[in-house]
């Protein structure tokens, strides 16, 4: 299984618009960040966690030709903002397939009407497939795929496991049921916004304290803002299994 992170920053991204934070200003690589999401591929099957306003940059610089599905974790703006542009994917091969709960289904149809309406819809309008999730697990192209149940604030979102592979951003608490489905990982993708607590994101402390109850093979971290500090920085002061993630960053799972 291939990962590509397409994006590892926060809802504004880094550089933030306007900003003169020293990392905002920073000439590495590593700290410029689009929209969290990530791409994940086996065999001749790829789909996208998510897709943010960035969603049409960072499928030309991966140069995907093909796209299957999109499991979205919930609907914040920088999670789905960029629906509208699976439209050259939908046009080559049909509708897409959408995964979501019901709560973000309900909220995709009011922002994109023109996407899910059946009644006098516009001939360019992309078409989707919905596939409504309650947390039970569901196949995607022979590979059982667990919706895990997490607190963002006070927000119910998902992530996902794939086999030995888990994806959570954007959480905050997790109750014991949800990381007995969370042990056991070749590698986890987690979420960290920044040093300082925040009321809907874990900050750096936690998310180790998370890391060192589930002992994943390896965590890759992602949703990072300016605030976490410089990447190399940062990173020469992780755990030795614990990486943070940038952007176009490939690994195998």
């Amino acid at each position: 299984m291939k990962i590509t992170f397409l994006g590892t920053g926060t809802s504004q991204g880094i550089p933030v618009i306007n900003s003169d934070h020293p990392v905002c200003l920073s000439s590495d690589k590593k700290d410029k960040r689009l929209r969290v999401s990530v791409l994940i591929q086996w065999n001749n099957w790829s789909y996208v966690i998510d897709c943010g306003p960035d969603f049409r940059y960072q499928m030309l610089r991966a140069r995907v030709s093909k796209l299957d599905g999109i499991l979205f974790t919930h609907e914040h703006a920088d999670h789905v903002a960029g629906l509208d542009d699976i439209r050259p994917f939908v046009f080559q091969a049909g509708p897409m397939s959408v995964f979501a709960h019901l709560r973000v289904l309900n909220d995709l149809r009011i922002r994109f009407n023109y996407i899910f309406r059946s009644k006098n819809k516009y001939p360019g309008a992309p078409s989707v497939i919905e596939n409504e999730l309650n947390g039970t697990p569901f196949k995607l192209a022979k590979i059982y795929v667990k919706p895990i149940e997490l607190m963002h604030g006070k927000l119910p979102v998902f992530g996902y496991r794939f086999n030995d592979f888990a994806y959570l951003t954007d959480v905050k608490t997790i109750d014991s049921v949800q990381k007995e489905k969370l042990l056991n990982l070749k590698v986890l993708v987690v979420g960290v916004l920044r040093l300082e607590p925040h009321h809907a994101h874990l900050n750096l402390e936690e998310a180790l304290q998370l890391i060192e109850e589930l002992k994943p093979e390896k965590t890759y971290i992602t949703h990072i803002s300016h605030k976490l500090g410089f990447h190399e920085e940062v990173q020469n002061k992780l755990p030795k299994n614990v990486f943070l993630a940038y952007d176009e960053l490939v690994i195998e799972v």
